[in-house]
């Protein structure tokens, strides 16, 4: 299924009905049997007209009854194709006066009842799925029919088994969209959006958007059994001869976030303090814990964790080019510690097991505070330990 345009308006052209197919190949099983009848019917007349004419003759054979036989028959030949292509015509016809019906019916109905709403595509997988999320639950909730961009699609769909259409790259930029731009948190306003072709923008993720159709969310980020499959398999290797072990998937975000923080949000990451604690209310609460470690920056990671307990693997090469393998390996875990960021958040939701988050790791005065909020990021149930912002702190002194 692919939408067009054609003067401004919104089309849906659907592919042609099996029935139209069926009636293909009886035009095809109809030419042929009706040219061998009446080639062998013609021929057979012909034939014995032309002996009668060759009795009458008293054997004498002339040039003329060939002729006349060949005249008969090219009329014949022109006859019958001109009346296949006529039928053939008509029933194309036909055909196509049922598409243009089928199409316009379609049409009214996009236009006039469900609308076409997407959301911009941008940053890497847990942005790419906050904004997949809320624009499921956002057009589900103002009785629209929602469309992913391609960027989207071949972002998500590798590892996801989701289900939105997409809308063609030449659509999104012939329709007139109305951009409604987005704060991380829902608002009253969003429950009666208005606008038919409506473009979503900025950065959504907060679980007050879809928290209220999580079984629908959660069936959209469905891995693909591939993916399944492998992260299962490398965590019962992992588990080996062990009896009944607990999984905890910890993400350890650093890259950017190591300046960009400090710099730009007045705010910090986790430390190791943070990871120590976090893993020590796991150790204190299961018998038999194993924590998978996933970061964009693993050799802080193995400089940073207690591994000696041997309860730690280090999992991955923190790639963020090609995440899926980590992500899933988290997703299948029991439990999550998370510092900051959206991938580790994601992992946290899809796991629905207990879930550690760093919090309070921005200055009160911080500009990040302005486009987020601690209580609209991160679910009441989860466990938050405070970050500890003396570093922040003490720079700041005179």
């Amino acid at each position: 299924m692919q939408l067009g345009i054609q003067s401004g308006i919104e089309l849906e052209i659907n592919p042609i009905p099996a029935k139209h197919t069926h009636t293909c190949i009886f035009t095809r099983k109809w030419v042929v049997v009706f040219f061998v009848k009446n080639t062998y019917i013609h021929f057979l007349l012909l034939f014995i007209g032309y002996q009668r004419k060759q009795m009458k003759l008293e054997k004498t054979m002339t040039w003329k009854p060939c002729i006349f036989f060949l005249f008969l028959l090219c009329i014949f030949i022109m006859s019958f194709f001109s009346g296949v292509t006529e039928r053939f015509n008509k029933q194309q016809i036909l055909k196509m006066d049922q598409l243009e019906s089928s199409s316009k019916s379609t049409m009214t109905t996009i236009r006039k009842d469900r609308g076409i709403w997407t959301v911009n595509s941008i940053g890497r997988l847990g942005n790419q799925m906050g904004e997949y999320a809320t624009l499921y639950a956002l057009a589900k909730q103002n009785n629209h029919q929602a469309y992913i961009l391609p960027e989207m699609h071949e972002y998500l769909a590798p590892i996801f088994k989701i289900t939105l259409p997409v809308l063609h790259s030449k659509i999104n930029t012939n329709i007139r969209w109305k951009g409604y731009a987005l704060h991380d948190w829902m608002s009253n306003e969003y429950y009666n959006i208005p606008g038919d072709y409506v473009k979503l923008t900025g950065y959504p993720c907060s679980w007050t958007f879809y928290h209220h159709i999580k079984e629908d969310i959660l069936r959209e980020f469905t891995f693909h059994d591939f993916l399944k499959d492998e992260a299962n398999r490398y965590l019962e290797g992992i588990k080996g001869s062990r009896g009944n072990v607990t999984f905890i998937g910890v993400h350890v975000r650093r890259g950017d976030y190591v300046h960009v923080m400090r710099n730009a949000w007045k705010g910090v990451i986790a430390d190791k303090a943070y990871i120590d604690k976090a893993m020590s209310y796991f150790r204190n609460k299961y018998q038999d814990p194993v924590f998978v470690v996933t970061s964009n920056g693993m050799a802080w990671c193995k400089e940073n964790i207690d591994a000696s307990k041997g309860d730690v693997c280090f999992s991955g090469d923190g790639n963020e080019s090609n995440p899926a393998k980590d992500f899933a390996i988290l997703a299948h875990c029991n439990h999550t510690i998370m510092t900051i960021g959206t991938f580790g958040y994601w992992a946290g939701y899809l796991v629905g097991g207990e879930t550690v988050y760093l919090s309070n790791f921005t200055l009160p005065e911080s500009p990040f505070l302005k486009v987020f909020k601690y209580e609209a990021a991160f679910l009441p149930e989860w466990h938050g330990i405070p970050a500890d912002l003396s570093p922040l702190l003490n720079s700041a002194k005179p």
